[in-house]
């Protein structure tokens, strides 16, 4: 890395600094939207004419933030795209959860358009994805026309889904040529997990009944997918899992074997008593960030329900979360 002059005094310096900041960042895969932004309104600070101490402590902030970003390129993020879409990247290695959907039904996030735009296309961050999961063939969590388009325009991609998801996209195009890199789970409740190796990835797959188990949804097959990324990150994601510990007890064995590094459940899990023992005594992961999130709760976390102020939820399409080793 080239070194950097610091100029305390001369303003041209400092937007000059701020500049190659904001490009070195701009050139990382794993920047998110609004960390750049906060480097443009650091630049906007600087052309009005920081002091000296003020700028000071700015470039030692950004520093931190670019080091930060830097190392990101050799650790695993979670970015986050809306409802339960989320993006998981460890070094090269892409994976997407639910990413493509229509129906926010009056209180969901819908992903935003320059967003799915940038998921057919294939630009960053969202080139060379290797798989798609659908967790669930819910409005809300797949459109079968959207995932037929992008698994036509990108076509390094895989797919793995519930066979009702498979069946919605063979009934818009029953013979295209995608559906030799779509596996289809035919999962039902008590099924034992299973499991997919292919592209660095580990992929176990094991049937969760949708919330609301057994009253309704019943007719929903909605699967959890375990994924291990080269070998190394482990990441978990429920779909619209039911919190009843019963659903896990069966599989213990299975939920001991390997370490979760991050998981992804719905929100719901933190505000039920049965979903917080799931989590802590069954699934155990390093850090959960919750999904399926309303766009009615608070962005401040201190005006939100008091079971979800100490939790941490995906709220805003573009957010990223580092994942730790467990």
């Amino acid at each position: 890395m080239h070194s950097m002059r610091w100029k305390v005094d001369a303003i041209q310096g400092r937007a000059i600094q701020c500049r190659s900041i904001q490009a070195r960042i701009s050139q990382n895969r794993s920047t998110d939207f609004f960390l750049l932004k906060g480097i443009v309104a650091m630049k906007r600070i600087v052309q009005k004419g920081a002091s000296g101490i003020v700028w000071r402590l700015l470039c030692f902030c950004a520093l931190i933030l670019q080091s930060s970003l830097l190392l990101g390129d050799s650790s695993a993020t979670a970015h986050y795209l809306a409802n339960e879409g989320v993006m998981v990247v460890h070094g090269d290695t892409k994976v997407v959860f639910d990413p493509l959907f229509n129906n926010d039904y009056g209180r969901y996030q819908l992903l935003p358009e320059n967003m799915k735009q940038a998921l057919y296309s294939g630009e960053a961050p969202y080139n060379d994805i290797d798989a798609v999961f659908v967790s669930h063939s819910h409005q809300d969590h797949f459109s079968p026309l959207d995932m037929l388009k992008l698994m036509r325009l990108r076509q390094g991609i895989v797919l793995y889904a519930p066979a009702q998801a498979v069946d919605e996209l063979k009934a818009s195009a029953p013979d295209d040529a995608i559906f030799k890199r779509v596996t289809g789970l035919q999962l039902a409740y008590g099924d034992k997990p299973v499991v997919y190796k292919a592209n660095d990835l580990i992929i176990e797959a094991v049937y969760i009944p949708h919330s609301g188990w057994p009253e309704r949804m019943l007719d929903v097959q909605n699967i959890a997918f375990r994924i291990t990324l080269q070998n190394s990150t482990t990441v978990l994601h429920l779909g619209d899992a039911d919190t009843k510990d019963a659903h896990y007890e069966g599989d213990a064995e299975y939920w001991n074997e390997r370490e979760i590094d991050m998981a992804f459940p719905p929100y719901w899990y933190f505000s039920s008593k049965n979903g917080q023992h799931v989590l802590e005594n069954r699934l155990r992961p390093g850090h959960a960030v919750g999904i399926h999130v309303p766009t009615a709760m608070p962005a401040k976390v201190q005006d939100r329900p008091e079971d979800f102020r100490d939790r941490d939820l995906f709220t805003t399409p573009g957010e990223i979360r580092v994942i730790d080793k467990h």
